[in-house]
């Protein structure tokens, strides 16, 4: 899993010049490109050029759409559905390429989704566990400036030890007030949460 920025990056940012927190920000760096993955549900640069491969378990006859995990999407190498778990699965074609129109789909942008069609028609996917598959690529070649800028700041909020609510310093012990005001928040400072909750994938 790539981080989201790099050490020289963040280095940049603050600038800071010497090399004696290196290995403790790469570590921090590391920790928090994880942290704003999984807080967001999804890995930005990791499936840009990498294929990743998803499956769906459909519980219903009623399914016409799956929305992928990772976005925005960049190729879809391919599309195939099974009727049980016995069953190899069927390659559907890409809208307007089968004279048949019985195995297609579309791929949603807008939604980052794939619609299962048959002849210019939403129709449901089979039902079943894994009933799905979809192998596409999709994210973004580099981390989005906004993000970046949030991710300095968690590298600057842990690195700084601002996420303790009290510190002794020189003896003195410094109470810190909660990071956020905000309903719901697991405990990013409140700029920082606005900037994730864009990229954030709701499900």
């Amino acid at each position: 899993m790539a981080d989201l920025v790099t050490l020289q990056q963040y280095k940049d940012f603050i600038g800071l010049t010497g090399v004696q927190q290196d290995a403790r920000i790469n570590v921090i760096i590391d920790s928090v490109s994880q942290l704003v993955k999984n807080y967001c549900g999804t890995d930005f640069i990791d499936h840009y050029s990498s294929a990743k491969t998803e499956y769906f378990d459909i519980h219903d006859n009623n399914t016409t759409k799956v929305m992928l995990d990772e976005g925005p999407i960049n190729t879809v190498t391919s599309v195939s559905e099974r009727e049980s778990q016995a069953d190899s699965y069927i390659t559907l074609i890409k809208e307007n390429s089968d004279s048949s129109g019985k195995y297609e789909y579309i791929v949603d942008t807008l939604t980052d989704s794939i619609v299962r069609t048959n002849d210019s028609i939403d129709v449901s996917f089979p039902k079943g566990r894994k009933a799905v598959k979809v192998i596409y690529t999709a994210g973004y070649s580099t981390t989005p400036e906004d993000l970046k800028l949030a991710v300095f700041d968690l590298v600057k909020y842990y690195l700084k030890d601002e996420s303790r609510e009290r510190m002794t310093i020189a003896g003195a012990t410094v109470e810190n007030p909660g990071s956020s005001s905000q309903v719901g928040n697991p405990g990013f400072p409140d700029h920082i949460k606005r900037v994730l909750d864009m990229y954030k994938v709701y499900t």
